[in-house]
């Protein structure tokens, strides 16, 4: 709880300095934010605990087991319902993809009823976690090969800017942060586990080398499929 504290300091003291020194205004509710600070401290160290205790040990037994056992379709169907559903639960997400359906209904883009707002946020929850998914599965198949990350990412890169110069205006923007928003609280842990615990795995793989990269197209190819996804509809 200590280190929870220490890490989340610097912030306390931007926002206080701020509010103090330069908007020279007490702090709203200050029983509020204090109870509230306190809750995220708990928080954040009951989720660090838990990772630790639960989440990278399973990830990483769970990989060794799959190398263990060669078959690289279950290997490979794992690694997609892993990027999947951890995506399709992740808080960040949910949260922005109702916001986007909230802005689309008062821009027009979509009718202002509650059913077409819920039809907007799931498909765009859904295109986000299958791209994610797939996302998974290649990182399995390059540290399985041994392809080179940077050609792969740069690669990737290129084909994003490419889409942005025809992909719908409103679109873009949602589409960018989409390859932020999966990479969050859940997805990383497992994934970041998953492929660590592969590479370790596999001999002649480096877990330093091969194991980390995971991430990077998690966050990568959801800005692609959102924005063939605006393209669509």
């Amino acid at each position: 709880m200590l280190g929870s504290l220490r890490d989340l300091l610097p912030i306390v003291l931007v926002i206080g300095f701020f509010q103090i020194a330069v908007l020279q205004q007490p702090l709203p509710d200050f029983v509020g934010v204090m109870t509230g600070l306190l809750c995220v401290v708990a928080g954040l160290t009951f989720f660090i605990y838990g990772l630790e205790m639960g989440l990278f040990p399973i990830g990483e037994t769970l990989a060794n087991a799959f190398a263990r056992k060669g078959s690289v379709f279950w290997l490979l169907t794992f690694a997609f319902a892993l990027g999947f559903g951890t995506t399709v639960a992740e808080p960040a997400l949910i949260a922005v993809s109702a916001e986007a359906a909230k802005v689309a209904a008062e821009g027009g883009m979509i009718l202002a009823s509650d059913e077409a707002m819920a039809s907007y946020a799931s498909g765009l929850r859904y295109t986000v976690a299958f791209s994610v998914g797939l996302a998974i599965v290649l990182g399995v198949l390059r540290i399985l090969k041994g392809w080179p990350i940077h050609y792969m990412i740069a690669m990737g890169y290129v084909l994003v800017v490419i889409m942005t110069a025809f992909a719908p205006r409103e679109i873009i923007g949602i589409a960018y942060d989409s390859g932020g928003v999966t990479t969050s609280t859940i997805t990383v842990p497992l994934v970041t586990a998953l492929g660590v615990g592969l590479a370790s795995s596999i001999e002649g793989r480096n877990p330093m080398i091969d194991g980390f990269g995971l991430i990077a197209f998690a966050s990568l190819t959801p800005m692609i499929f959102v924005m063939a996804y605006g393209m669509v509809i």
